[in-house]
Parts: C-alpha cells; structure tokens; sequence
C-alpha cells in the first residue's frame, strides 16, 4: 500500500453498516490507502505493508470533514464593524448604510485575480490544516455579471489543496448601484449571470431575509438555477421569518440554512423533503442571534449539518470542529449530532455522495486528531472547544498534511 495508519484505537466512519452505532465506531483498527483508494479498514494483523506507515495510537480518525457552507473569497477587512456592532449597531443597520457585504463588494472588485487566488489558497490551506477536506465556497462579493462571473472562474478553474464545491450566490445583497432599480438586478442575476455560470457553478443560492431578497424574488432565482442544471440551496429563516425553508423544500433544494426564525410549518415541510438544515453556530455567536429550534427539526426527523460560514462580517471563523462544539453548547446538538453534521450530513448537502464517511466506494479522505492528554473518548474532540491537534490529512488517498 501507498499509505497506511495503524493501530488508531477509535475511527469513526459515519457508516452504520460497518461499525457500531449511528457513527460506524471501529476500534483498534488501521487504515490504508493505495492508488487514491481506500483499500483496508481492519484489524493491525490484517495490514500489508505500505511504503509510509504512521503510528494512529492515542488518536481518533474520522472522514476528512466537510465545511458546507463558507463565503471564503473575498477581500478586505471589516474590522471596523466588528468594532460598531459592539458599541450596539445590528448587522443588518450596517448593512443597510451600504456597509457589510456591500463593503466586501467593494474590496473584493478592487482586488486583481493575484490577490484573490492567493487569499483563497491561505484560507483553504489553514481549512486543510483543520482536518478540512471538502469546502464549499460561494460568490456573491462581486454582484455584478463580470465580477460573478469572475468569482466562479477562479474557483473552478484553480488546483487547490483540499476539494471545492462553487455555489453562485449572485442574490447575496442589491448592489449600490442597483439599489433604485432593484427588480432589474433580479432579472440580471436570472437572466445573465446563472446562464453565465451554470458551467462553472454546483449550486445556485439566495440570500432571502430582510434588507435582502424577498420569497418572490428567491423563488424567481432558485427556478432560473434548477432549470440550469445546479442545485438549489437558501439562506432561510435568519433574521426574520419569510417562508423561505418551506420554499425551499417545496422546491427541491439540498438545504435551508441558518433557520434561527423557522416556524412550524418550516419545520414540517423541511421534515417531508430530503432537505438539509444547515446550522451556523459562529454566525449566531457573533451576532447574538436565537439558536434555531433544534429540537423541534430533530424530532421532526430533519437531518443537521454544522458548518463555519466563514466570511469577514458575520463569521470570521474557519475552525469547523470548534463550530461543532458551539453547535452543542448554543444549539443543543448531541455529540453524535454534532460529528454527523461536519462529516456526512454536510457532504449530503453538497450532493457529494462519496464524502463524509469511510467505507467501500468512499472518497479517500482521512482526518487524525489526537485526543487531548487524559482523554481516551473521542467525545471528547467535541468536548473541548478549540485548541485541536491534528496528527495527519489524507486527501484522495495521498498524505496530504502531517504534523
């Protein structure tokens, strides 16, 4: 074999079918890798030998997780908000002066394609460096035909460190210039930029809440998206209730995400689709939002994804495990929740059937964190928040990162 990990006493495979409980627990077992594959998952004795073996002992291996929902390309800062929404100005005031997204906007057209390209190679670089092996990553800080446009071009056209999955989010905000003809913005994200992008683009999302777009509006975008070929996905039910979770599953979408303001209705036709609920733990600690009615979605039977919505406003966090453990501490996930929700639930929103466990036909992506000193439970790697030790990423069965 290329590669093989041995003697790790705890691998979460996130398949049912091959170990025990909801999480695929295997214990003391080793993993190898050859020619992109993963070819043996079992027991130290069983192992052939492999080129590069590293030891898995006082570990947990888990499938390299997925980050579903970031906004990672952009430019410039927003520090200074951060500074105004702490003297007691809302998001969505900023917003509406022009600042927030609309500041992003700003810097990231100014920015040449260097400078984008490298600030999203450092981004996804230190994702990888979190135990990240798929990320999905919107547009929207360009909001203009050109700028999408380029948005997408550089993400898909690009050789980055970890795999990245393009979702179009032209309908991000009104653009400044657009602002006194708002319904002819629309009519350019429906008719000009998703014709532009459907080539370059998995997915189609919209911003539908207050100060941004309106359910006639999301509907309008997400049916040009659909009939384009790209999956449809919403930011719902953040700020102020609109129906958007319900329209979303109406619609066919992969998820509905954010949903702090979700009502019942929401929740039960989210329950009747295969519709994702994506939680955004950092966005609700930032801006002090409610935690979305976990209980009632997970009684309901809807599946929870748990991710960093990494951008420079709302969520400058890129520690995706860490979100899992605030989505425990300020949502009320379970651990096994929590696990499921950065590994095969997100992967399920990205339509990324191969990603997010470990098994026969999964993609080749392997996490190794160490379990803090005295620890020898891998709840524990919920337990703690922050601080993490990652011993090794495998990515497409090849070392990807080593400590």
């Amino acid at each position: 074999m290329d590669l093989l990990i041995r003697s790790i006493p705890e691998v979460l495979t996130m398949n049912p079918e091959i170990g025990d409980g909801e999480l695929g627990v295997l214990r003391e077992v080793s993993v190898g890798f050859e020619d992109g594959r993963l070819v043996y998952l079992g027991s130290d004795q069983g192992a052939q030998k492999a080129r590069k073996v590293l030891d898995g002992r006082g570990c947990v291996a888990l499938p390299g997780l997925v980050d579903c929902h970031t906004h990672a390309l952009f430019a410039g800062s927003r520090a200074d908000e951060f500074r105004r929404r702490l003297a007691g100005e809302s998001y969505t005031a900023i917003l509406e002066q022009g600042g927030g997204i609309l500041s992003t906007v700003r810097a990231t057209r100014a920015a040449t394609d260097e400078e984008l390209l490298g600030l999203l190679h450092a981004r996804l670089t230190g994702f990888l460096h979190s135990g990240v092996t798929t990320v999905e990553v919107k547009s929207g800080y360009g909001l203009s035909l050109e700028q999408e446009v380029r948005l997408c071009r550089l993400m898909a056209e690009s050789d980055w460190p970890i795999a990245v999955y393009t979702t179009f989010l032209g309908a991000h905000a009104i653009p400044t210039e657009w602002r006194s003809d708002r319904d002819q913005y629309v009519r350019c994200v429906i008719e000009e930029m998703i014709p532009a992008v459907a080539d370059l683009a998995d997915a189609v999302d919209v911003y539908c809440d207050r100060g941004a777009f309106t359910l006639d509006e999301a509907r309008a975008i997400l049916s040009a998206g659909l009939k384009a070929g790209l999956h449809g996905r919403i930011h719902a039910e953040q700020v102020e209730h609109t129906g958007s979770a319900k329209l979303a599953a109406e619609m066919g979408c992969l998820s509905a995400d954010h949903l702090e303001q979700i009502d019942a209705d929401g929740i039960a036709a989210m329950a009747k689709s295969d519709l994702v609920g994506v939680l955004l733990p950092g966005a609700q600690l930032y801006l002090k939002d409610p935690a979305p009615p976990v209980r009632a979605l997970r009684d309901a039977g809807v599946p929870l994804a748990v991710a960093t919505d990494f951008n420079p406003g709302s969520s400058p966090v890129r520690d995706l495990m860490t979100c899992a453990t605030l989505a425990c501490l300020q949502m009320g996930l379970t651990v096994e929740e929590a696990f499921l929700g950065i590994t095969r639930h997100g992967a399920r929103v990205l339509g990324a059937d191969d990603r997010g466990w470990l098994g026969k036909d999964s993609a080749a992506d392997l996490a190794l964190f160490a379990l803090p000193p005295g620890e020898s439970s891998s709840a524990a790697l919920i337990q703690y928040l922050g601080g993490h030790t990652l011993r090794a990423v495998v990515r497409g069965g090849q070392l990807a990162y080593s400590e």
